[in-house]
């Protein structure tokens, strides 16, 4: 018998079928995005018409209710996703949010995010980070140089502008 997955195999597969999720609605998918404040979004997504969504995964329920810090994330998002397994019980997630569930093949919003559209300077500054970063990983995965990409990528913060 398979062990029971660990919590960042949990994270692991929940952030995969996010991005495969995204990338079938149309959207553009990063994982670990540090934001302005200091934060890092589990994965952001960047759509069609510029909406930008950051979802934070929860492997379990104790993952979720030690984290405090979710609300940090909502000024630099369109909208705000849990997403979380099969199993985990979705009564816990508050009701002002969106709700994913996925696994490593895919996911489904279940509840919508309520919509809280970006302020214009907030959007540009958030989009221009969000394609400098995404650029910088693929350059060092073409380069086969990952562990460098991901570093540099991770030193990359938004200008000041958004910040404010």
């Amino acid at each position: 018998m398979d062990p029971a997955p660990t919590r960042p195999e949990i994270t692991a597969a929940l952030a995969r079928g996010v991005q495969r999720m995204a990338a079938a609605l149309g959207y553009a998918p990063v994982l670990e995005l540090t934001l302005a404040n200091g934060r890092r979004a589990d994965v952001a997504a960047l759509g069609p018409r510029g909406e930008i969504w950051i979802v934070e995964t929860k492997s379990g329920v104790e993952d979720f209710i030690v984290d405090f810090k979710w609300p940090d994330y909502r000024e630099y998002c369109d909208a705000f996703y849990f997403a979380v397994a099969e199993d985990f019980p979705q009564a816990l997630i508050p009701d002002d949010v969106g709700l994913i569930v996925a696994d490593r093949f895919g996911g489904a919003i279940v509840r919508e995010a309520p919509r809280h559209p970006l302020v214009p300077a907030r959007r540009k500054a958030m989009t221009l980070h969000f394609a400098r970063v995404a650029a910088a990983r693929l350059a060092g995965a073409l380069a086969g140089d990952i562990k460098a990409s991901a570093e540099i990528a991770g030193e990359m913060l938004p200008p000041p502008a958004a910040r404010a």
